[in-house]
């Protein structure tokens, strides 16, 4: 069977596999199952430890079941912890790291939030940092279904490693309401938001005893308090979690502080009034949450020690940049170009020469709503120099206030010095863009442009680098967990068929760890080449 599973293959090339090996094998018994269909049968009736699934019921609504389909928080967390490699990276305690006498936030255990959290149990114990994903996806390339999976990995694992697919885990997947006619009643909304946290509480409960939980490592018992220290989404994501408004016209649109949308880019740092349990707690008790731009459901996450659920959504650097303002500053660029001049800017963009690890946008920028977080990094390389000359100085200036400023936002650890110096990177970008481009805009009442501004140096001193937290590398989980058991299933009772093909999957994959390379900066022995500039003009004018 592990031919057919860990290959993707259908039953009819499963069964044409056993048919010509019960041909040629001249054995008087086949070691192999009848077909494909039974060898299924008889893996999913396997009791393997640490590989349970089920499904619970949530809400039922209108004579119909919703599902919450899982598997237990605590046997995701017992494999990861019994995966030798992963423990070769596990990180136990808060560090408190300096770098010329100045405090260093790299992985999640050096930033704040892991200190603080750690200063509230007992010294003898330790955290269990739970890292929460979930995104709703579409199944098919014609989107008529969707899934809602949850994935969690552990913030103890250092980045690099947590970065691998197989340090992170499948939760379950979470109901999503059949709207009917009813999807935008406030009533429907409610009762969606209300089911989802209650699907969350279902899912996460069992990790919040008193006493901490104890788990296995290298035959060892354990004692940790697990502790939900970031939620991982695009920005509506973070919006259910956190039961903000998710509409970027409500008047309250920022899911970190209660920021008026008049004000998202004009208001001073020391004005900001963030929000917190406590403060939000109060308006939902007064009956009076959404004047704030919150639902009006209670909040899960306020039960839960050592969490403030608004600022452990994080805001994602591929929703936010790549997908987000970046794409916002090229669709302005066009805007404010107007027809001849993009003309032009898509020629300059169609006749740069091949080069590995550059995409070749052969047509420009014409259909960019279909572009990917992948292609508009492409554009970043090369769109200083596509604008060039082409309208004004502050148009260049831009690109290139933004590519500092970006790649800034990638860097592995940050100095008290560099996160001054990247929040000035941040302004400085962010007042150019605001300037050039506020008639493309209206007021440039943007929630992302606003979190980016104020919040994320906050968010790195609380949670390590921004490398640490974003969706880049779970993205590409919805293929392994979603489309491809999906594209295999008979779309019959979906999940239920998904969790079986995902566990027949572990059970093959198991026992095949592969031990992980460490990354190691390249050092030199000796020069590569040489460059000598002292003729450079010439050389440029031949």
């Amino acid at each position: 069977m592990e031919l057919f599973i860990k290959h993707n293959l259908n039953n009819k090339t499963g069964n044409a596999i056993i048919k010509f090996f019960d041909k040629h094998s001249n054995l008087s018994t086949s070691p192999l199952p009848k077909n494909i269909e039974a060898g299924r049968k008889l893996m999913d009736i396997m009791n393997v430890q640490k590989l349970p699934y089920s499904k619970h019921c949530i809400l039922n609504y209108k004579n119909k079941e919703y599902f919450v389909y899982y598997r237990p928080i605590k046997s995701c967390i017992e494999n990861l912890l019994s995966n030798p490699d992963i423990i070769k990276n596990f990180i136990y305690k808060y560090q408190f790291l300096q770098s010329d006498g100045e405090t260093l936030y790299s992985e999640q255990y050096s930033g704040n939030w892991w200190k603080n959290a750690e200063a509230s149990i007992r010294p003898e114990a330790h955290i269990l940092s739970i890292i929460l994903y979930s995104d709703a996806t579409t199944t098919d390339s014609l989107g008529k279904s969707s899934l809602h999976p949850i994935y969690i990995s552990l913030g103890n694992i250092r980045t690099w490693r947590r970065n691998k697919e197989d340090a992170k885990q499948l939760l379950g997947y979470l109901p999503i309401l059949s709207a009917n006619n009813e999807g935008q009643t406030s009533r429907f909304k409610r009762l969606a938001r209300e089911t989802f946290h209650n699907s969350l509480k279902f899912l996460l409960d069992p990790l919040f005893d008193e006493d901490g939980i104890d788990f296995k490592i290298n035959n060892k018992n354990i004692w940790f308090f697990p502790r939900i220290s970031t939620v991982i989404g695009d920005w509506p994501e973070a919006c259910t979690f956190s039961l903000t408004f998710k509409s970027a016209n409500s008047n309250y649109p920022c899911h970190f502080c209660q920021t008026h949308r008049n004000d998202l880019t004009s208001i001073r740092k020391d004005c900001i009034i963030i929000r917190n349990k406590e403060n939000m707690q109060e308006y939902y008790n007064n009956g009076s949450a959404e004047s704030i731009g919150l639902e009006q459901v209670y909040n899960y996450f306020w039960t839960i020690p050592n969490i403030d659920i608004y600022a452990a959504t994080v805001p994602d650097r591929m929703h936010h940049l790549d997908l987000g303002l970046f794409r916002y500053q090229i669709e302005y660029t066009k805007e404010l170009l107007g027809k001849s001049l993009e003309d032009k800017m898509n020629r300059r963009i169609a006749i740069i020469p091949r080069h590995p690890g550059l995409k070749i946008f052969a047509k420009g920028v014409q259909s960019i709503a279909r572009l990917t977080a992948s292609e508009f990094r492409d554009l970043m390389k090369v769109m200083v120099f596509v604008v060039d000359n082409l309208l004004n100085k502050d148009l260049s200036e831009v690109y290139v206030r933004w590519n500092r400023m970006y790649l800034m936002s990638r860097f592995e650890r940050f100095t008290e010095s560099d996160l001054e110096n990247f929040q000035i990177a941040i302004n400085e970008w962010a007042d150019l863009f605001i300037t050039l481009f506020w008639d493309c805009s209206s007021g440039m009442k943007m929630p992302k442009l606003h979190s980016w501004i104020y919040h994320i140096v906050d968010a790195i001193r609380d949670f390590g680098a921004i490398n640490g937290y974003t969706t880049e590398t779970y993205e590409s989980l919805h293929k392994t967990y979603v489309k491809i058991p999906y594209r295999l299933s008979n779309k019959k009772d979906v999940e239920m068929q998904i969790m079986k093909n995902i566990r027949r999957r572990a059970m093959i994959l198991r026992n095949q760890v592969k031990e992980t390379k460490t990354p190691r900066a390249l050092t030199y022995t000796a020069k590569l080449f040489i460059i000598n500039f002292s003729n450079i003009t010439e050389l440029c004018n031949q």
